[in-house]
C-alpha cells in the first residue's frame, strides 16, 4: 500500500468512526432522557463527553491527512514542558488518592462508590499515560536532552 492509499484509508476510517461517535452521543442522550437515576445519568454523560472528544481527535487526524499538516516543534513543546511536568505531578497525586479510596472501600459492599472511584482511577491513569506518550514525543525531538 502506498502512503497515499494508507492516508486515504485512515481518513475513511476516521469519517466512519465519527458517524459511530455521533450515534453514541445520540444513544447516550436517549438513556439520559429515560432515567432519573444519578449514577446511570452520570455514566452516560461520561460516555457522551468522551464520544464528543473522540470525534474531535478523529477530526484532527483526518484533517491532518487531508488538508492541514499538523506539526509540533521542539520550541512549542519546550515552552510549555515545565507546566506539563507540573501537571504530571498533579495526575500522580490524583492516582494516589483514587488508589487509597479504592483500598479503603475493599470489602465494604459500597459497590456504587467503588464503581465510581474505579472509573476515576482508570481515567486518571489514562491521563498519566497520554502525558507519558507526549514525553516520548519530546524525547524523540531531544534525543540527547
Amino acid at each position: 500500500m502506498s502512503s497515499k492509499e494508507v492516508q486515504e484509508k485512515i481518513v475513511s476510517n476516521m469519517r466512519r468512526w465519527q458517524k459511530i461517535e455521533n450515534a453514541s452521543v445520540a444513544s447516550t442522550g436517549k438513556v439520559i432522557g429515560s432515567t432519573e437515576n444519578p449514577v446511570i445519568r452520570l455514566v452516560m454523560e461520561i460516555i457522551q463527553n468522551d464520544s464528543q472528544m473522540h470525534y474531535r481527535v478523529q477530526e484532527l487526524i483526518a484533517n491532518s491527512l487531508e488538508s492541514s499538516i499538523v506539526t509540533m516543534t521542539p520550541d512549542e513543546l519546550g515552552k510549555v514542558w515545565d507546566l506539563i511536568e507540573k501537571h504530571i505531578k498533579l495526575e500522580e497525586k490524583t492516582i494516589e488518592l483514587a488508589t487509597e479510596a479504592k483500598e479503603a472501600l475493599k470489602g465494604k459492599k459500597m459497590v456504587v462508590q467503588e464503581y465510581l472511584i474505579d472509573y476515576l482511577l482508570i481515567d486518571e491513569q489514562k491521563h498519566d499515560k497520554i502525558l507519558e506518550s507526549l514525553e516520548t514525543i519530546k524525547k524523540g525531538m531531544y534525543p540527547y536532552g
